[in-house]
């Protein structure tokens, strides 16, 4: 089986690097994040010019004809530069609606405004009540006249601040968590009837709490086939699950470097602590659970690409080790750093914090176990 990357990814991998190398390190990243909006206009716009909003698009939609592996690709690497922008929220998952869903002339509204760098976009996807489940929908749009009007709430929005476009997943019939019964509807973050509540989480990102209140829109608003949509949600969540495992992948393998590196700078009884047997059985620790994270991540990423039976297995599988292994690497990494491991001015601490969020995001741990039992 081939592991390596081709020579498109390879200069993709290139790109981002050398990005984060010279123009992202630790304090201008904070500086985006303490932002109103959260993360750089500018930067957002270098990504639209070097093509890395396009790469999971089709060429006929205006992008690169990427898949799972190229997204791999990009988000390990955000991980470990611990990048704020919303590239999840626009490319991932409002893109991977509009790409799957969007009529010609939806996506030249739309995703091609996305791919350009010129529109912020948001895929709602969460309500207060749904936990995991994104079957779990109470917002309703009902038919009045060759439209609909839609009420609801959505919670945690990732990027619901900063977008113009809102993707509002909608009951049209069926009971409460009905797989049948959902459509998507595209709807400006402007319209009569919006709210929108935006606040900065804890792992340096930006999300919002969303209500809507007799919201009217045309024919047009609506994504692909009415009542028909789980099928494209449930591919988008699956997508932008593995999407934030690879960043998660990303990061770990930062805090293991990180420390390491760190354990033969510190000193302690006049040697380093990196000596010290004891601390060196837990960095091994650290080595392996990346080891065997990058190993999953990239079966389930191949699974993904090639679909079948055993792609959401490996999403679940993924999505399980990074939740465990990832968790406890953090924990390592931000003790044998010691007191100074949570200081909000070392980026461990910020590494740390963003790993813990992905672990409850689009399902924990104990969730994904559950799926696999199943």
């Amino acid at each position: 089986m081939d592991f390596s990357l081709n020579e498109v990814q390879m200069m993709l991998a290139d790109s981002i690097e050398k990005f984060i190398e010279n123009d992202y390190d630790f304090d201008t990243r904070q500086e985006y994040a303490a932002s109103d909006a959260g993360y750089s206009k500018e930067v957002w716009q270098t990504f639209a010019e070097l093509g890395w909003l396009a790469v999971p698009f089709s060429e006929e939609d205006g992008g690169f004809d990427g898949g799972p592996i190229d997204i791999m690709v990009v988000m390990q690497l955000f991980g470990k530069g611990l990048i704020v922008e919303p590239y999840l929220a626009n490319v991932v998952m409002a893109g991977g609606v509009l790409k799957r869903a969007a009529t010609a002339a939806q996506k030249e509204r739309w995703l091609q405004p996305m791919i350009a760098g010129e529109m912020q976009t948001a895929l709602a996807f969460a309500e207060p009540q749904g936990r995991y489940d994104v079957a779990n929908i109470l917002t309703t749009a009902e038919a009045d006249g060759d439209g609909w009007v839609i009420d609801g709430k959505k919670s945690m929005v990732f990027n619901g601040g900063n977008a113009d476009l809102l993707i509002i997943p909608a009951r049209t019939s069926g009971g409460q968590s009905d797989t049948d019964g959902i459509s998507l509807f595209a709807v400006a973050a402007d319209d009569d009837g919006v709210g929108v509540q935006a606040y900065p989480t804890v792992d340096g990102h930006h999300a919002a709490d969303v209500e809507l209140q007799n919201v009217r829109v045309g024919a047009d608003a609506l994504l692909g086939d009415a009542y028909k949509a789980f099928d494209v949600l449930d591919a988008v969540m699956d997508e932008a699950t593995l999407a934030v495992c690879a960043e998660a992948v990303g990061i770990m393998q930062v805090l293991k470097d990180k420390t390491i590196a760190y354990s033969k700078e510190r000193v302690q009884f006049g040697v380093p602590i990196g000596s010290f047997q004891a601390l060196q059985h837990r960095m091994v620790d650290m080595l392996t659970d990346c080891e065997q994270s990058q190993s999953l991540l990239m079966w389930a990423t191949m699974v993904s690409a090639e679909g079948g039976a055993e792609a959401k297995r490996g999403v679940s599988s993924i999505k399980y080790q990074v939740g465990t292994a990832g968790r406890k690497l953090g924990e390592e990494a931000v003790q044998l750093h010691g007191g100074m491991g949570v200081t909000w001015e070392l980026d461990v601490a910020h590494y740390f914090k963003r790993l813990i969020a992905i672990g409850q995001i689009f399902g924990n741990a104990d969730w994904h176990l559950d799926k696999l039992a199943a």
